[in-house]
């Protein structure tokens, strides 16, 4: 019997405020959740809470995912709200500059890494403890068709998002004995606030080389998400899920 929804389920979603994040968020919590946003921007983070949800629903932690201890902070307080975490969605990210890497600077770079590398690791240690308790969870993180494939002039994001994905693998084979499935989704471009910190140029270049001929929808990858985050997602453990308009084929 199929079974999409989170009837009696609590989740994370990370950066969870604006953009895929909350798109996320507003699937998870449309499907039956309680959702817990982990996001930087508490009153951003807040106002998204307020907005998708009622009577306690959707709450906000102030996360800093680069800080282990914030992430453990957050995870105590949904904890304490929530009683349970069956999904984890790794999704804060940033893109960082745009720059050839031999003149890409080693704060930007360290700062990419520690977002979107350190970030759901930090997440990942935190919460899976609790899981492997319970024996049950689904953790999906996003990465990225960059990770998959290199963007020129984005080579700390490129190198972050393919890290992530061999985290995925990693702890997939890990926690496959306990039924929680680890996957990856891996999102061409999304017309979305990260924008903000790429060259013109640079967003030229990733539409070009989507077949499609335009960037991904947050709601299409929200569901891609919202299926990996789900009970039906049963066997697939350390996959990748592309939503990349026929960029990347494998």
């Amino acid at each position: 019997m199929s079974d999409t929804t989170f009837e009696n389920q609590c989740a994370v979603v990370t950066g969870g405020a604006q953009g895929i994040g909350r798109e996320i968020t507003i699937r998870l919590a449309n499907g039956g959740a309680r959702v817990a946003i982990w996001d930087l921007d508490d009153s951003l983070a807040s106002k998204t809470a307020s907005e998708i949800g009622s009577n306690g629903a959707v709450i906000a932690a102030r996360t800093d995912v680069t800080d282990l201890a914030s992430v453990e902070a957050a995870r105590d307080e949904t904890l304490k709200a929530f009683g349970q975490i069956d999904v984890l969605v790794n999704n804060a990210g940033i893109s960082g500059p745009n720059a050839p890497t031999w003149e890409y600077t080693l704060e930007d770079w360290h700062n990419v890494m520690k977002i979107n590398l350190d970030g759901p690791f930090h997440c990942c240690r935190a919460v899976v403890p609790q899981m492997i308790e319970r024996g049950y969870g689904r953790i999906v993180n996003i990465a990225s068709i960059a990770g998959k494939e290199g963007n020129p002039g984005a080579p700390a994001y490129s190198a972050s998002k393919a890290a992530v994905i061999g985290l995925t693998k990693s702890l997939g084979k890990e926690l496959a004995g306990h039924d929680i499935s680890v996957n990856a989704v891996t999102p061409s471009a999304a017309r979305t606030a990260i924008f903000d910190q790429m060259l013109p140029e640079h967003i030229d270049y990733m539409l070009s080389k989507v077949p499609r001929g335009r960037f991904a929808k947050v709601e299409e990858i929200a569901a891609i998400v919202a299926f990996a985050a789900s009970r039906e997602c049963a066997f697939t453990t350390g996959a990748v899920f592309d939503v990349s308009g026929g960029r990347a084929t494998y």
